[in-house]
């Protein structure tokens, strides 16, 4: 049942993650985007997970689930080796920073928060 639930919540964000791509033109804010929002609903589905507000079913569907397949470590790395190739250090930097910086700032702000 577990892999399942997984399974469900994989491809509904794995969807999602499609949609956003398309909507964004397929640019590196779509990626940026996911990957934010994908880290703050994850902080907030482990949070609620450790302090058993949600069943661990509810866990597996949403936070490994939706919240692992909507983010996307793939296409982040592979965006940003592409802006390598191409010579563009700088907006690599701070893709990857921005990247890193915000989604860690963003959880651990909400983590503080609830």
């Amino acid at each position: 049942m577990s892999v399942l639930l997984v399974a469900a919540g994989g491809f509904i964000g794995s969807v999602m993650r499609f949609f956003l791509s398309v909507k964004a033109n397929k640019h590196l804010i779509g990626t940026w985007i996911a990957n934010i929002s994908g880290s703050v609903l994850l902080a907030f589905f482990l949070h609620f997970y450790l302090n058993r507000t949600i069943s661990e079913q509810v866990w597996l569907f949403f936070g490994i689930g939706f919240c692992g397949a909507y983010t996307t470590f793939s296409t982040f790395g592979n965006e940003t080796l592409l802006l390598i190739l191409d010579e563009k250090y700088k907006k690599a930097v701070g893709y990857v920073s921005s990247s890193i910086i915000t989604s860690l700032l963003c959880v651990w702000i909400i983590l503080s928060i609830i």
